[in-house]
């Protein structure tokens, strides 16, 4: 079924988010294993494994509309050196999504794209609900236990 180009190109600036999410989130992943933060690793393990299938989504609905996926860019991709920075840029980057994702979704009602927006609905849902605000939490909590009682409760 041929696309709208509009909406392929929208569909490509969000993979290149959750790309850049999906990298970022298996970076931190892997630096909290070895840092022996296992209940951190564990958690963004599995965020790793949400912006992989969040990817899979729109690279499906991007060959379905017989547009080409751009698997080359990553906007917004930063490595933190330390835990509250790698939550923060994680959220930054998760704010960022969220900001895209409702960009697209207009744009899918404009061209009455239906199919398109309900499935960016759910991406978005998960991106606020699960995501982000996991993400919020936690640096709450970074405020209020301190960063030496937070990496404690990780390990």
């Amino acid at each position: 079924m041929k696309g709208n180009q509009a909406i392929i190109n929208g569909l490509n600036e969000l993979l290149s988010y959750e790309l850049a999410a999906m990298d970022q989130y298996f970076i931190h992943s892997q630096m909290y294993l070895d840092w022996g933060l296992n209940k951190l690793y564990e958690r963004i393990d599995h965020e790793f494994d949400d912006e992989r299938g969040h990817a899979t989504k729109l690279i499906e609905r991007m060959l379905f509309l017989e547009g080409t996926p751009d698997m080359t860019k990553r906007t917004g991709f930063k490595v933190g050196k330390d835990v509250p920075e790698m939550l923060e840029s994680d959220l930054r980057v998760e704010y960022e999504v969220d900001a895209k994702l409702r960009e697209v979704i207009a744009l899918c009602e404009t061209e009455k794209d239906y199919v398109t927006r309900d499935m960016l609905i759910v991406l978005l849902d998960d991106t606020e609900m699960d995501h982000a605000h996991w993400l919020e939490q936690q640096l709450g909590l970074i405020k209020r236990l301190g960063i030496q009682n937070y990496l404690q409760s990780q390990m």
